[in-house]
């Protein structure tokens, strides 16, 4: 019998001693997890911005050739009225159109969600494709600076 007291005793000593952590160790724990994190959030931050520029960057040339090959099939470039959307349904007016020249043209969105913008400028006989950036407004620098095919 009194060796099963000792057994008893040594195991309420190993639940009541220390095992565990204390409130102090998780704390500095947290504290230093949350340095790293003021470190390394705002850096990848800052690549997740210039990836999506890249991203708009990317999809305006791909838009450009497909504005290109319509160019070769039609003679011009579509008019500012359908625009982008030209390249994916044939208009009206296009009898040589030998499309879809991108899938689904019309549908087309920059990285951040707005839709790209497109411009003919017809005495220079040659087009605008842009996006505003991040704001969606002219202007802006970093991310919200506008980007376009004439950069």
């Amino acid at each position: 019998m009194l060796k099963v007291r000792q057994s008893r005793k040594s195991d309420q000593s190993v639940r009541t001693g220390e095992a565990g952590f204390t409130m102090v160790e998780l704390l500095v724990v947290l504290a230093i997890i949350g340095l790293i994190a003021s470190f390394a959030v705002p850096q990848v931050l800052r690549y997740l911005g210039s990836a999506r520029t890249d991203a708009a960057r990317i999809q305006i040339s791909n838009i450009e050739s497909a504005m290109e090959l319509y160019y070769i099939d039609n003679l011009r470039y579509p008019d500012t009225e359908p625009g982008i959307a030209a390249l994916s349904v044939r208009p009206d007016d296009q009898q040589r159109w030998n499309g879809p020249y991108l899938k689904d043209a019309d549908k087309l969105r920059d990285p951040w969600g707005n839709p790209y913008t497109y411009k003919l400028d017809e005495e220079k006989g040659n087009f605008v494709i842009s996006s505003l950036g991040r704001d969606g407004k002219v202007g802006g620098e970093g991310e919200d600076a506008d980007i376009s095919n004439f950069e």
